[in-house]
């Protein structure tokens, strides 16, 4: 009885997993990849992958992110850091969302972080 369980639930779960996967055929909305598109026209929960350097921790979650050239606030849990130590001068690539509230600016909360080396 537990193997059926079992298989039954491995199949159940390799079913489901193609429901992850993101559209990108027409009406897709295309990851962003400058900064500069991001500032002057955030749209909520868009794609955005981001290249450039955190230069400062504001709080224990949030950061500021530049590309050399323009800054965003960024969100980045515990857990999204590399086993690595980052600095001010480390390159990374960062894959989140833009998020707009009303009334506020953009920031992007990261769901990964990657060491450029």
């Amino acid at each position: 009885m537990r193997t059926k369980h079992a298989i039954f639930m491995m199949l159940a779960a390799a079913v489901a997993a193609p429901a992850l996967a993101q559209y990108v055929g027409p009406g897709a909305q295309p990851a962003v990849t400058s900064l500069k598109a991001v500032l002057d026209r955030p749209v909520d929960d868009q794609r955005a992958v981001l290249r450039g350097t955190l230069v400062k921790q504001v709080s224990s979650d949030k950061y500021i992110f530049s590309d050399g050239a323009q800054e965003i606030r960024v969100e980045i849990d515990r857990d999204v850091f590399p086993a690595r130590q980052i600095g001010p001068t480390t390159r990374v690539e960062i894959v989140g969302e833009v998020e707009k509230d009303f009334m506020t600016s953009p920031e992007i909360d990261v769901d990964t972080l990657r060491v450029i080396d």
